[in-house]
């Protein structure tokens, strides 16, 4: 098998849990494939270039395997290359989420209704 469906793959690499959030990514715009959009079922070769988003974090990849199979972490990490650039950036932003403070109430019992949105607004 040298081609897999790119929702399959993505689930086989074990960037989602289930194939529908896969598909579900896929169409909702957070894979890019080659530079552009695609669809669930485009099929996925050794060489193409992913663009994955997952939460706040981009992975910028080059396929090096296809499998339908999802086996363990170890093997789905052998089925792409990252790029040093994406790697850095994601590391960049993880420690700007660990050190950003987390809004919290500072008064005193429950937060009345005028509190709870000045919350929202922070």
């Amino acid at each position: 098998m040298d081609r897999v469906r790119l929702d399959r793959w993505l689930w086989a690499a074990r960037f989602f849990k289930t194939r529908a959030l896969a598909s579900a990514a896929v169409a909702g715009g957070k894979v890019q494939l080659n530079g552009g959009r695609a669809k669930p079922a485009k099929l996925v070769q050794a060489g193409d270039q992913l663009r994955v988003r997952v939460g706040p974090y981009d992975w910028i990849l080059t396929v090096r395997a296809v499998t339908e199979r999802r086996g363990s972490s170890k093997d789905a990490q052998l089925l792409y290359d990252e790029s040093t650039e994406g790697k850095a950036a994601r590391a960049r932003l993880a420690e700007a989420h660990r050190l950003a403070p987390s809004p919290r109430y500072e008064g005193k019992g429950r937060p009345t209704k005028k509190d709870r949105r000045k919350l929202e607004l922070l």
